[in-house]
């Protein structure tokens, strides 16, 4: 009887040491913490590890590293050379610093990056040219098929994936896994694909807007041929079997190392498992890693803790859902700088996450860094009036009505992933929701400087370029001329702004409001 273990890290975000970057304090997760997990199983088993993407990007220490020391080799890249990686697969937040900043660290990396689907728009051919690995292990033929989310469009900033075709994932994973058993005729076919689950496991109901962004149900029915397909990008926990094929998603930030256990005998498979080894207390971060980084973990720290500015009135965020129902300080603050920094009088953007702390007394870069967590850009769309009502009616659907008749978050934008970040908040216009009404006529006041706001009229807007790009289903923005472009990093932009104050004043008009009957 022999044995493998598959190990999977997947949307890690840069995190490697167990540290919270908001407070510096300790928390479970970080590639320090499931290298321990990971040596464990290699000191028992075979193993093949493998990054199913989103590695690069996410937490201040990466931004740190791609923005200020570009010429250095990714501390990320020299840890996942050392645990050692096998293969690693492309995320969509990959692409976020650039494609030279990717090819440069694809580079570095001592080990394949796959993409079967990132193709080459004048060859039409796999750009980064690998869509695949065979790994022969104890005379076992297993391939490793990599397959990454074609929505990236929507949401990346179209310089950074300049001559870039992204194939439809179902299709691709056709394609390939046909071609791969032709051509190598593996006793096991492995896809990993940076993509989550569009439908619910069990019963095959949808578990949100079937846009294409995640397909993994989809490609576990109408695939032939894969044995496992492994999963990511919605920073789910999950182990399951759909149509017979066994399909596992660990997670994010390290939380926990998943784990595809194969035995096989005389040849032939006997059994395929699948399970979650989550980080806990009891778990050691690994010395050897936290010594690697030692130094660069120091030098983030001290860029984290450089003072900025002070503030004058309260800009903490006390409540995330109360800051948007009624708006707050510091979201009138970043609309105010996005209006400022465009030189335009409309203006949406959103608190990203529920962790989303405001800015203190003594505002420093870890601040900064702790709202806006994503290294975005702004652009200036313009746009008819009508464009903004049907944006303000998709962001009304945050919000629904309970069993006590009190407002509250839509499920459908906490499960199966928090999608806070696609509630947008306005300024430069006045409006209200009303939550009682029916989704889609919940836009119940829209005025434009003291009128109401004329659908059939052109407005300049500013926005972050994820939005811009119609990310979160903001159809409405697609296509739309884009007026300005300005390509400075908006943390970057909250820096430099905030320098140049002596202090900031919080200040509120509350220009917009959330209701019910």
């Amino acid at each position: 009887m022999q044995k493998l273990s598959i190990c999977i890290t997947s949307d890690i975000h840069g995190y490697i040491a167990p540290v919270n970057y908001r407070d510096t304090k300790e928390e479970n997760q970080g590639l320090a913490k499931t290298a321990a997990i990971i040596k464990k199983i290699r000191a028992e088993n075979q193993v093949v590890l493998l990054d199913n993407g989103d590695f690069i990007q996410g937490s201040p220490f990466t931004y740190y590293f791609a923005k200020y020391h570009k010429e250095q080799t990714s501390p990320l890249v020299d840890i996942a050379n050392r645990l050692p990686y096998d293969f690693s697969v492309f995320g969509n937040h990959e692409f976020n610093y650039g494609l030279d900043y990717l090819e440069a660290t694809v580079e570095q990396a001592e080990f394949p990056w796959l993409s079967a689907n990132i193709l080459n728009s004048k060859t039409n051919e796999p750009y980064f040219g690998k869509p695949y690995v065979i790994k022969e292990i104890d005379e076992q033929k297993i391939a490793f098929i990599g397959i990454t989310t074609h929505y990236i469009p929507n949401w990346e900033d179209p310089d950074h994936i300049k001559g870039l075709v992204f194939e439809d994932a179902c299709t691709s994973a056709k394609k390939w896994v046909s071609k791969v058993k032709e051509i190598e005729k593996p006793d096991l076919v492995v896809v990993c694909y940076h993509g989550g689950l569009e439908r619910d496991p069990d019963n095959g109901e949808p578990t949100e807007p079937l846009t294409g962004e995640n397909q993994g149900y989809q490609i576990c029915q109408e695939v032939d041929g894969i044995d496992i397909l492994i999963t990511g990008h919605q920073h789910r926990l999950i182990t399951t079997k759909i149509n017979g094929v066994t399909v596992i998603q660990p997670g994010s930030k390290g939380q926990a190392v998943g784990e595809v256990s194969v035995e096989w005998n005389g040849g032939a498979v006997t059994t395929i498992d699948s399970k979650l080894h989550y980080v806990t207390d009891e778990i050691e971060a690994d010395a050897e890693i936290i010594e690697l980084i030692k130094n660069e973990e120091a030098r983030v720290q001290e860029w984290l803790d450089q003072p900025i500015t002070t503030v004058d009135g309260d800009m903490r965020i006390h409540s995330t859902f109360q800051a948007r129902v009624k708006e707050h300080p510091f979201i009138e603050y970043i609309n105010l700088l996005q209006m400022e920094a465009a030189g335009v009088n409309i203006s949406c953007t959103a608190l990203f996450h529920d962790q989303s702390p405001g800015f203190p007394a003594k505002v420093t870069m870890r601040d900064i860094v702790s709202n806006y967590i994503y290294p975005n850009t702004l652009k200036v769309l313009r746009l008819k009036g009508q464009d903004i009502k049907d944006a303000l009616e998709l962001s009304a659907s945050y919000f629904t009505i309970d069993s006590n008749g009190e407002i509250t978050v839509n499920p459908a934008f906490i499960e199966p992933k928090p999608q806070h970040y696609n509630y947008d908040m306005w300024e430069g216009i006045t409006y209200e929701l009303n939550i009682s009404r029916p989704e889609g006529e919940r836009v119940t006041k829209l005025n434009y400087q003291g009128e109401t706001l004329e659908l059939d009229k052109e407005f300049d807007v500013v926005m972050n370029n994820y939005r811009a790009s119609g990310g979160g289903n903001y159809f409405m923005f697609q296509g739309k001329e884009i007026v300005k472009d300005i390509p400075i990093d908006m943390t970057e932009l909250i820096a430099d702004n905030l320098l140049k104050k002596g202090k900031l004043t919080a200040s509120c008009n509350q220009n917009y409001s959330v209701v019910s009957d």
